[in-house]
């Protein structure tokens, strides 16, 4: 049975297209954000060791997952943009898309695996893990201009947001129940692994399984592609010819030149907040023991996912009144903020309370920019080859931005140093957003 064709706008097609986010958002809270870290150094704890010997020298902890995720990210930059251009070329992204999502879960159930003794193959698994996560979710984003009509993108795009929070966190705290009470779902420990990390192991699995199976519903419903003229031989120099096409429209389209180079400027500095609220906490805030470490860092975590669902809903509804782009200069200005405040915080309270702001303009700032992006797409059917340019921008922004926060903190001694430095990127990306020119971005055309 062929999958139903539904028209552009349709609820159930916008739906299933948001659906993706609850989809795949369990891989960046449970494996990213939370249990796998805790899984990780668990691992390194058990074995009394802090470095491992890997790629011909000794590497700790820390720096050695830095350096496979950084590899992943340039991996990612490099790949999405010729994927894209072969996709939209052959009309056919969804088959991308659901490679990429597979290929993402089955590493997922694959990190049930990690070890230290097997150390290659896990490092492997949580490589394509991450690999598979942001391809498909860049192509899931292309569909947005296809999918949706301007007046839409906002309300979907937020929708997915919340949907991804909402499903990510159910799971965590199925996870997290596993962990702290093994014993009541009936996992018992092995040799190797005690009962509550063989439940964080179980959770891997989990996050797999859910990852493919509920991707089915977007599958079903999102339609194939645009197929594209021409000859179909050499489809990767097609694909690149696709791109030189893209490059030389954003060249000719200045509001979306301007407004790509403030999103990648601002979203520097948002990405790698994402990845070092954990680490910040851990290591700046004054807990009273390892207990209330852990669980607080697990608190914030989870503060920061709820309250990012009040976020993306509040943005959609102040972009229709104020615009897109005044709506983005005032998250920066949140953001600049809560940098400052970040510096001077040093209690597990103070800490919740800038992990709640943290969660609310995240989630805004998000998936504002994602639909804003679409509104200013010129009138076209590359939108997978416009949207890789989109998601190079961002992983190169987390790249810099991460790179550039661990020199500042090594430099200085100091994460809420690094973190203060962050401003300038958000400065920045005021600085650019003004730049760009005055456009409705609600209405059909950028240019009205």
């Amino acid at each position: 049975m062929p999958d139903p064709v539904l028209p552009k706008g349709n609820k159930k097609l916008l739906n299933a297209w948001a659906f993706y986010d609850w989809s795949n958002s369990v891989y960046a809270l449970v494996i990213a954000s939370t249990i796998f870290p805790i899984y990780f150094g668990a691992l390194f704890r058990m074995a009394g060791i802090d470095s491992v010997h890997v790629f011909g020298t000794d590497i700790a902890r820390a720096p050695l997952i830095s350096y496979v995720s950084s590899a992943a990210f340039v991996f990612i930059a490099l790949i999405t943009p010729l994927l894209s251009g072969i996709a939209d070329y052959l009309g056919n992204k969804k088959v991308f898309m659901r490679f990429f999502c597979y290929l993402g879960g089955l590493s997922c159930i694959g990190l049930f695996w990690f070890s230290l003794e097997n150390i290659y193959f896990g490092l492997l698994c949580y490589f394509l893990a991450l690999v598979g996560y942001w391809v498909s979710f860049a192509i899931n984003n292309s569909y947005l201009p296809d999918i949706a009509y301007p007046a839409q993108q906002d309300r979907i795009s937020a929708r997915g947001f919340s949907m991804g929070y909402i499903g990510s966190v159910i799971l965590l705290l199925i996870n997290l129940a596993m962990v702290l009470k093994p014993e009541f779902f009936g996992i018992t420990g092995t040799e190797d692994y005690p009962p509550n990390v063989q439940a964080m192991r179980y959770s891997f699995v989990m996050v797999g399984l859910w990852w493919i199976l509920f991707s089915q519903y977007t599958f079903y419903y999102l339609p194939k592609g645009n197929p594209r003229g021409g000859e179909r031989k050499n489809l990767i120099f097609n694909g690149f010819r696709e791109l030189q096409s893209v490059w030389r429209q954003l060249g000719e389209n200045l509001l979306l030149k301007r407004y790509l180079a403030a999103f990648f400027v601002f979203s520097m500095a948002v990405q790698t907040i994402m990845l070092i609220a954990a680490y910040f906490g851990e290591e700046e805030i004054a807990w009273g023991s390892d207990t209330e470490r852990t669980s607080g860092l697990i608190v914030s975590i989870l503060v920061i996912q709820l309250v990012a669902i009040a976020g993306a809903t509040l943005t959609a509804r102040a972009s229709r009144i104020f615009g897109n782009i005044t709506v983005l200069i005032v998250l920066n200005l949140l953001w600049v903020t809560i940098c400052i405040y970040a510096y001077t915080v040093v209690t597990p309270l103070e800490f919740y309370i800038a992990a709640g702001a943290v969660g609310l303009v995240m989630g805004g700032i998000q998936a504002l920019a994602r639909s804003t992006y679409s509104k200013f797409l010129p009138q076209t059917q590359d939108t997978a080859s416009f949207f890789s340019f989109y998601d190079v921008a961002e992983k190169i922004g987390i790249i810099i931005g991460s790179f550039l926060y661990g020199f500042v903190a090594q430099l200085t001694g100091s994460m809420r140093n690094a973190t203060v430095f962050l401003v300038v990127f958000f400065i920045g990306g005021i600085i650019l957003l003004v730049r760009v020119p005055k456009k409705n971005p609600r209405s059909e055309s950028p240019g009205e």
